[in-house]
């Protein structure tokens, strides 16, 4: 635990100005993000006597080592320094929204040649329009389903798109109306993006424009006599109305609003947003966060506006209908109370929309009673969250605990590292190393690796691998820390502005963490006592000390530790065992994830591997064209020649390849030419 007063800024330092502080770890890790019209007055505060500080901000500042600051122009530079910072650190003592589950969307690709209209969870991706989020996945199919009748946009995954255009047949939706088949080229790529186009607007609101199309043309074929195109339309436009019906009207048609809405208690807030376009809800959503620091409910609001719509801002409108701040802001925020800085806030979001936002609790009228409806909502959800997770947070802090006792270690295993291998019969071997911090996964952490027969005897078997990746990993920690500090050595930080001074663990020139630049606390293994004095060995050989190592065989569920000729059995019902189980698990996962996707991209190519001239360059672009190593072969040495990088003694070489000639042609790699 830190002293505060190590770090204290001298009186004087600190500029009486706007401006986005953090704080450092002893690693150099960026801990807390925050922002202050005075950043004199707003640093002063951290530092009072322990005892007058509540207790999460008497943790945070305990455990830092330095605090540093950037000086802005104005609050709202401020206010988008400070998500930039929270987005690129993800620092521990922020507040963080976490959605209380993965909410699907209904996702148009505006992005690709041929846009696809599918259901897509996670991170949003660029060029992409999103519609929602839905409370299920069967709502967006059942919509997806009424509207392809009048827009018959693809659907298909990419596999199934390129395979119908190399067999020149559409697939079901394409013979039944429900897709236009441009893969066969039934319609222009034009003619294609403009139904999605239509589609997409037709979700985002603009949809009487659409419906009063479809019955003018019904009319039209019914006073043309063409009755069975007129049944036709007349289902259309009666497929839109079912459609719209599925969107309850809540407000005046125009109106366009985020309605939010927050249940709380001392640890936690459940958070609610009903999404109104048009009038109509067309997605919900809510997010669960836990008070790592003192918070107001002004000061929970402003959070949430600056994650939710710097989320919204990071999608590019490229020109391809990306799902961008313009379309994401919408024209009213209404919120239970007004943020901290309302003005600042509502400038922010009208710069990311590009027009005038306003940000405002709604007193009376239908808004107000949307408003309590939401309410309802989140009070719902803060009872089902503390239901159904109510002891997950106790649960973590008694299983580190337990490993603690159980292990025999100075302090809880904060930051714990897994490992695992795997291969087929020896080939392909990857390794994989996953982190959980505080007991929860950190995936941007997680690291695999190419076994290279690394170890003493060049041996690739489990105990050499593994051996083999502790060896790299924590001899990468190593010189870095000799780079940084000489040995290993804390280096000393300096309180003060921010600066191209090194931070230990940190790159200055991006100012992001090294890669292995944090040491774990424990090292678990997959495996039983072989793999632990495997990775015994290694650690011992760097002379690391100061990392705890366990291992946890599948069998019994035995705990290993080096040394040792008994395991140590953790009780069934042990929140340790349950977390070395949720470690392990996740480690085997990665490590054949990493080697199925090794192990595919070999066999791919491998009938290309004795192709003089031919590189992994030219083997992708190959594949890239004819998809699978059948249809090369079927090709004629003109279309394989076609492909960029490969000329005709080469597509010959290839050709040749294929279909079993021994020995392969040689190609003068100079020439380009045959060799006889």
């Amino acid at each position: 635990m830190t002293n505060p007063a190590s770090y204290r800024p001298k009186p004087g330092e600190v500029p009486d100005s706007p401006g986005v502080y953090r704080f450092r770890d002893p690693q150099g890790r960026v801990v807390y993000v925050g922002k202050a019209k005075s950043l004199r007055q707003r640093l002063a505060n951290y530092f009072q006597p322990l005892h007058q500080l509540h207790s999460r901000t008497a943790t945070m500042v305990t455990t830092a080592a330095s605090v540093e600051w950037t000086v802005v122009s104005t609050e709202v530079e401020a206010l988008q320094l400070e998500y930039s910072w929270i987005k690129e650190f993800d620092p521990r003592f922020n507040v963080k929204y976490r959605d209380d589950k993965s909410y699907p969307y209904l996702a148009v690709t505006m992005g690709e040649e041929f846009p696809r209209v599918q259901v897509m969870r996670g991170a949003k991706r660029k060029g992409t329009r999103y519609f929602g989020p839905y409370a299920h996945a069967w709502a967006i199919r059942e919509t997806v389903d009424l509207l392809l009748r009048v827009f018959p946009v693809r659907t298909c995954s990419p596999g199934v798109f390129k395979r119908a255009g190399q067999v020149g047949r559409p697939c079901l939706l394409g013979y039944i109306d429900k897709c236009s088949a441009p893969c066969v080229g039934k319609v222009t790529p034009e003619e294609h993006r403009a139904l999605a186009q239509e589609f997409a607007d037709f979700m985002g609101g603009s949809t009487s424009k659409y419906v009063k199309r479809v019955e003018a043309a019904m009319r039209e074929a019914a006073a043309e006599m063409d009755f069975e195109r007129a049944a036709r339309l007349r289902d259309d436009a009666g497929a839109l109305r079912k459609a719209l019906e599925k969107s309850a009207v809540v407000l005046p048609d125009a109106t366009d609003a985020d309605v939010f809405a927050l249940a709380e208690d001392e640890l936690e807030a459940a958070v609610q947003v009903f999404h109104v376009r048009g009038g109509r809800v067309r997605g919900q959503r809510g997010w669960v966060v836990e008070k790592v620091e003192d918070l107001t409910t002004a000061d929970l609001v402003h959070h949430l506006l600056q994650q939710v719509y710097g989320d919204s801002a990071d999608q590019d409108d490229d020109g391809g209908g990306a799902a961008g701040g313009s379309e994401q802001v919408p024209r009213e925020v209404l919120v239970p109370v007004e943020p901290t800085d309302p003005e600042q806030t509502a400038a922010w979001l009208s710069r990311l929309r590009g027009s005038r936002v306003e940000v405002r609790v709604p007193q009376r009228g239908d808004k107000r009673a949307l408003l309590e409806t939401v309410e309802r909502n989140a009070v719902g959800a803060l009872n089902l969250h503390k239901t159904r997770r109510g002891g997950d947070l106790t649960s973590r802090s008694l299983a580190l605990q337990e490993l603690q006792e159980a292990l025999g270690l100075d302090e809880a295993p904060l930051r714990i590292e897994c490992y695992d291998v795997s291969h087929l019969q020896g080939s392909e071997v990857v390794a994989s190393m996953v982190v959980f911090e505080d007991g929860l996964p950190r995936k941007s952490e997680y690291r695999k690796f190419n076994v290279r027969g690394e170890g003493p005897d060049g041996r690739t078997d489990d105990l050499a691998s593994m051996n083999e990746v502790l060896r790299r990993r924590f001899r990468r920690h190593l010189e870095q820390q000799a780079a940084e500090g000489g040995g290993g050595e804390r280096v000393e930080q300096v309180s003060g502005p921010v600066s191209a001074e090194v931070q230990p663990g940190i790159d200055p020139t991006t100012g992001r963490a090294r890669r292995f630049a944090y040491a774990p606390q424990l090292v678990v293994v997959d495996g039983g006592q072989p793999q632990v004095e495997a990775a015994a060995a290694a650690l011992a050989d760097l002379g690391v000390t100061d990392v705890a190592l366990c291992g946890l065989a599948k069998r019994l569920e035995e705990v290993w530790l080096p040394g040792e000729d008994h395991p140590v059995v953790l009780p069934r019902t042990s929140e340790g065992l349950y977390l070395l189980q949720r470690l392990r698990d996740e480690a085997h996962r990665f490590a054949i994830s990493a080697h199925r996707a090794k192990r595919s991209k070999s066999m791919t190519t491998s009938a290309l591997d004795g192709v003089p001239g031919l590189g992994p360059a030219r083997k992708q672009a190959l594949m890239a064209r004819f998809g699978t190593l059948k249809a090369l072969r079927a090709a004629t040495p003109e279309q394989v020649a076609e492909v960029p990088g490969v000329g005709p003694a080469t597509a010959a070489a290839v050709l040749a390849a294929l279909a079993g000639d021994a020995p392969a042609p040689a190609v003068d790699t100079a020439t380009g030419e045959l060799v006889d």
